[in-house]
């Protein structure tokens, strides 16, 4: 009977702890956790009612003074780690010490994520060994970290055949989102995938991108190196619909045109139809025109009243890291701008002219902005000619004739916003210009940040800055080359000088002591 009183209080706390698993482990199941936990504090009640005369002792004792600091302090650590665990458990946040930030989400979609206004299901298709549900899992998470608007289910298609056969899923690891009425599907499980199908469900309205043709401009139907079929696919991708147009016959663009894309056309466009585009610029409307050199020469003066010029030269640059020769410039000096804002890659533009501002700005401009630049080492020849074969010295920087980089290759202009009927005010035109069609074809759409590059300025010219390409993140290799010489080294040292060493001190150490 003395053994058990003593020994009530510790069978008080281990019924309090039994409590706390319970109601971790089964949750559902509260009433185990309140029978626990009142049979826990019922014991340590007694313990403490039997022990009345020890405590009364307790208090006369000098050691009393030392138990009750020590009981506050155990009382403090406790009350610390338990305020701590409550703020964690309120305010949640994650921290990535990566260096390429693998286990974040990049600026583009938190803000998507941020500024949901209407709930988005994600009905995620995977069976159970699929390897790229644990992916999925992760990266969604980290969007519900960010917006509690994404209610994410994982479903397994061999578990719920209904529901495989409702959303019409024919392939494991399609992933299905829905907001409102609208819905998309991916099956890839990358972070642009998904912030680009939470912005398709969410939406408003499709835009309409058209794509010019008639001049001998590359087709978005063209699926070659020389097409845009890969710019038209990310486009689509975006949730945009891309058409052709052609203006030879159509006196107007159609009304429901958000950009007009005019990616290098060969020969120039008729009076008629720069006069269809300048209209429609003069109504807000927006245009993205990709000047190849030594093409369509009527295009520098339509350009100039919009406080744009286009130059009759190519760009040279050294061959860099990045490949390519002499004839494909690298623009690597962006100016701050929506367009470029957490823009941190080069690109490349294989054959360009070179496009600047004009000043003073033309009557109707509002303002008018050099993109990006090459380094310094590019060079501008105007009037060059090409051929087949060109010698060094035939290429080389002439300081009498030749500009000197940083060389512009890009620019825009942003158009006075005209009064419509009814004294409303229009929206403003936005014209983007490059100096090359080609960095955004087929061939070097997925070099380096070309394609991000061409996707974001349509983006902006459309009013769609949250609808951004995604650089994938990557981790660098932890690698280092060895020379054969040091590979060897290594060896010796590592795998037969070492242990040979620890070996031989073993070996003295057993004798010294049997001589003992």
């Amino acid at each position: 009977m003395d053994k058990i009183k003593k020994h009530l209080n510790a069978a008080g706390l281990g019924l309090l702890l039994l409590a706390l698993i319970a109601l971790k482990v089964w949750p559902q199941s509260g009433l185990l956790a309140l029978v626990l936990a009142v049979l826990g504090a019922a014991v340590l009640a007694a313990y403490f009612v039997l022990h009345a005369g020890d405590f009364k002792q307790g208090l006369k004792r000098r050691s009393l003074l030392y138990s009750s600091n020590l009981a506050l302090i155990v009382v403090l650590t406790l009350a610390i780690l338990t305020l701590i665990n409550v703020l964690g458990a309120r305010y949640h946040k994650r921290f990535d010490f990566t260096e390429a930030k693998v286990h974040s989400l990049s600026d583009q979609s938190i803000t998507v994520a941020k500024a949901l206004k209407q709930d988005v299901q994600v009905k995620a298709f995977f069976r159970e060994g699929n390897y790229g549900r644990v992916r999925l899992q992760d990266l969604l998470k980290i969007y519900a970290y960010h917006s509690p608007r994404v209610k994410v289910e994982f479903i397994d298609p061999d578990k719920n055949p209904g529901l495989v056969k409702r959303y019409e899923v024919t392939q494991d690891g399609t992933v299905v989102f829905e907001s409102g009425e609208k819905d998309t599907r991916i099956t890839e499980v990358t972070e642009e995938a998904v912030t680009n199908a939470v912005i398709k469900v969410t939406r408003a309205k499709t835009k309409t991108i058209l794509f010019l043709e008639g001049h001998g401009e590359k087709s978005i139907e063209t699926t070659d190196e020389n097409g845009f079929s890969f710019a038209k696919d990310e486009l689509g991708k975006l949730g945009y619909e891309v058409k052709k147009q052609t203006l030879a016959r159509a006196g107007t663009l159609p009304d429901d045109c958000a950009l007009l894309v005019v990616p290098g056309p060969q020969k120039d466009l008729a009076p008629a139809e720069l006069e269809t585009i300048s209209v429609y610029l003069k109504k807000g409307g927006r245009v993205l025109l990709l000047a190849d050199p030594q093409t369509a020469p009527g295009l520098a003066g339509f350009l100039a009243a919009y406080g744009v010029k286009l130059e009759d030269d190519i760009v040279f640059d050294r061959p860099s890291l990045l490949g390519g020769d002499y004839l494909m410039p690298v623009m690597s000096g962006l100016t701050e701008h929506a367009i470029t804002r957490a823009f941190r890659y080069a690109t490349v533009y294989p054959l360009a002219r070179s496009i600047d501002a004009v000043e003073p700005k033309p009557e109707g401009v509002d303002s008018v902005l050099v993109l990006g630049r090459t380094g310094d080492y590019a060079y501008a020849k105007k009037g060059f000619v090409l051929k087949p074969k060109m010698t060094l010295k035939e290429i080389a920087f002439d300081e009498k004739k030749d500009k000197r980089g940083p060389i512009p290759l890009a620019a825009l202009a942003v158009l006075k916003a005209a009064t419509g009927g009814e004294g409303k005010a229009a929206p403003e035109g936005r014209l983007v210009v490059f100096g090359d069609s080609d960095f955004a074809g087929n061939r070097y759409f997925d070099a380096y940040g070309n394609g991000n590059l061409f996707l974001n300025a349509a983006n902006w010219l459309t009013e769609e800055s949250d609808l951004i390409s995604i650089q994938p993140k990557t981790q660098n290799p932890r690698t280092i080359q060895l020379t054969p010489g040091q590979g060897r080294r290594i060896f010796w040292f590592s795998v037969v000088l070492l242990p040979l060493l620890v070996l031989a001190y073993g070996v003295s150490t057993w004798l010294r002591r049997k001589a003992l």
